[in-house]
């Protein structure tokens, strides 16, 4: 198919990487790792604290020594 007479074909048109870039913007995968990404030991607070007994014995004698209590 033939272009109507005075319209651009798509060869012609062209921008330039900045210009297109105003229009695509990507994610940077360094946000998105750390939103999704937890530490070890977050990991293991985490645990402890959905644990009543070792939630509690962590107010008491102190995280590392009631994580390892009961999970160590």
């Amino acid at each position: 198919p033939k272009d109507p007479p005075g319209s651009p074909s798509a060869a012609s048109i062209k921008i330039t990487k900045e210009v297109a870039n105003a229009f695509v913007k990507r994610q940077k995968r360094s946000t998105l790792y750390f939103e999704y990404y937890k530490s070890p030991m977050e990991q293991m607070h985490e645990r402890c604290e959905n644990y009543p007994p070792c939630d509690y014995l962590s107010d008491q004698i102190g995280f590392s020594m009631a994580y390892n209590r009961f999970f160590g």
